[in-house]
């Protein structure tokens, strides 16, 4: 049996995807009269999917189960990409879901050692709802210094949303508060009733009027790959590609890298922060050796 909380949030996915649609996107004459809601009506959804209009309006209100072939249905009816067609099904798919304490976070070895390794290269570990797990130096001049931040605090997200030091060094914070919103959302998919991550998207839907317009959205496209542009005290405007990889051996945690092409200023902008950064006895005794 799917679980109360996925047909819910089912429901509220597909209610927000016929929002974003019009009836001239759908093939549906418009009669341009006032329309009560936005987007499609419920019939309207109906009967493009060959299903009756009290069977869809369970399916919102999360009082029924979809089969496959009606899941189909609704991706083309819905015109949903790859990204939220996923979604659809994993949601639907999800069987009886008790939420359990899980274990707490501890970064993997083979992660703490590769950022050590990582002195020219701005590098952190995400793990499950984008907490901090670990960094390196460079990270932490580059973004903030993690270091100060309680740890039941340090949190990518949570500092996107909260930090006006962190917000400002964005030149395009609202394409990484997005992305933020979208991880955080997917996280909600995989684990309904996970205390901590209600508890985080309670807060920030309190201090933020963005995040909680966005989180209403219910939109599940976040970036893996990207580009950030920083306006840093020390290192000026950088233009810095990022990369997320997965561990192996821990699925929910992520490295993070920032990197800068050769031979332009951002590049140039990173080394000289990572030489600022650096720890002069340590370069004392490199070079003494």
């Amino acid at each position: 049996m799917t679980s109360d909380a996925h047909l819910n949030e089912l429901g509220e996915f597909l209610k927000a995807r016929r929002a974003e649609l019009s009836p001239r996107t759908v093939g549906l004459p418009d009669t341009g009269g006032p329309r009560r809601v936005a987007g499609l009506r419920r019939e309207e959804v109906a009967v493009l999917a060959a299903i009756s209009t009290d069977y869809y309006t369970r399916l919102e209100q999360g009082r029924a189960r979809a089969p496959t072939s009606v899941l189909a249905r609704l991706v083309r009816v819905l015109h949903l990409d790859d990204d939220q067609r996923d979604h659809l099904f994993e949601l639907a798919a999800r069987d009886e879901y008790v939420p359990r304490r899980r274990p707490a976070q501890q970064v993997q070895p083979q992660l703490r050692r590769l950022l050590d390794e990582l002195t020219a290269t701005p590098a952190l570990v995400l793990g499950r709802r984008m907490d901090i797990l670990a960094w390196n130096a460079l990270a932490a001049a580059l973004l903030t210094d993690f270091g100060q931040v309680p740890e039941k605090k340090r949190n990518y997200a949570r500092l996107c949303f909260t930090s006006p030091c962190f917000r400002g060094l964005h030149l395009d914070w609202r394409t990484i508060a997005r992305n933020c919103v979208a991880e955080l959302r997917l996280e909600a998919a995989q684990h309904p009733g996970d205390p901590e991550l209600a508890v985080l998207v309670g807060e920030l839907s309190v201090v933020d009027a963005d995040f909680r317009q966005w989180w209403a959205g219910r939109q599940v496209a976040g970036l893996r790959v990207g580009t950030q542009r920083l306006r840093h005290p020390v290192a000026g405007d950088l233009t810095l590609d990022w990369d997320s990889l997965t561990c192996t051996a821990a699925p929910a945690q992520k490295l993070v890298i920032w990197t800068a092409e050769p031979g332009t200023p951002s590049y140039d902008g990173l080394r000289f922060l990572a030489s600022w950064t650096a720890d002069p006895y340590q370069q004392a005794r490199d070079e003494a050796a």
